[in-house]
């Protein structure tokens, strides 16, 4: 590969290795049958809501990269295919993995297995772990082993045919508790200012009130 992929490429991309291996009977894929692809709710991160010219432009720009080619198939409506086989000569479970990577993000190796198994048979979490280290000494290096994260018993990985993510990107956010404390102490320090305001209000009524006194004494 000569650069990185954009995140339209990234999600064209795994919806095409998706399609190919958990329906292949509606592969090679048409533009149209893509989009609709790219912007499922399930199995996907995040949700997005691309376009016909947002995916042409995607397939476009993967040929040249020889990841992606139109079909040799007839019919109306052209259709397109990937070529990871082709590129980086990978096994079926690495494949299944990579288009895991691609559609949803960093995952740990169990969430790996039981997301993958629905494109190829995984047997067990040393398989996902052979796929990634498959994919990891690549000579292209598709996959890496993020820093396990505070709170978290195990790492996740992520693919890197869109470069290496920003680790605070996938910072664990505060625990609901924590975060209700933080918004219960603005919420208190907004009355306190509320409350000084009025005192000062009350303090300028009176003042004006005795000096309004004092016109009849």
């Amino acid at each position: 590969m000569t650069r990185l992929l954009t995140a339209a490429e990234i999600r064209v991309l795994g919806c095409l290795i998706e399609k190919e291996m958990a329906t292949p009977e509606y592969y090679p894929m048409t533009i149209n049958a893509l989009v609709n692809a790219c912007n499922q709710k399930s199995n996907r991160s995040p949700v997005v809501q691309f376009d016909e010219i947002i995916v042409a432009e995607a397939l476009e720009a993967l040929r040249p990269l020889g990841l992606a080619t139109q079909s040799a198939e007839g019919g109306r409506a052209a259709k397109f295919c990937h070529n990871v086989y082709g590129k980086f000569r990978l096994d079926d479970p690495a494949m299944a993995i990579l288009a895991e990577l691609l559609l949803r993000g960093p995952q740990t190796t169990g969430e790996l297995r039981q997301r993958a198994s629905r494109m190829c048979p995984i047997e067990s979490l040393d398989q996902v772990e052979e796929a990634l280290e498959e994919m990891i000494s690549h000579e292209e290096k598709l996959a890496l082993k993020l820093p396990r994260q505070p709170g978290r018993k195990e790492s996740r990985y992520a693919q890197l045919l869109a470069g290496e993510p920003e680790v605070d990107a996938f910072e664990p956010t505060a625990p609901a508790a924590i975060q209700q404390v933080r918004a219960g102490n603005e919420r208190i320090e907004q009355l306190e200012n509320e409350v000084a305001g009025l005192k000062q209000d009350v303090e300028e009524i009176k003042a004006a009130f005795d000096t309004f006194r004092q016109q009849f004494e």
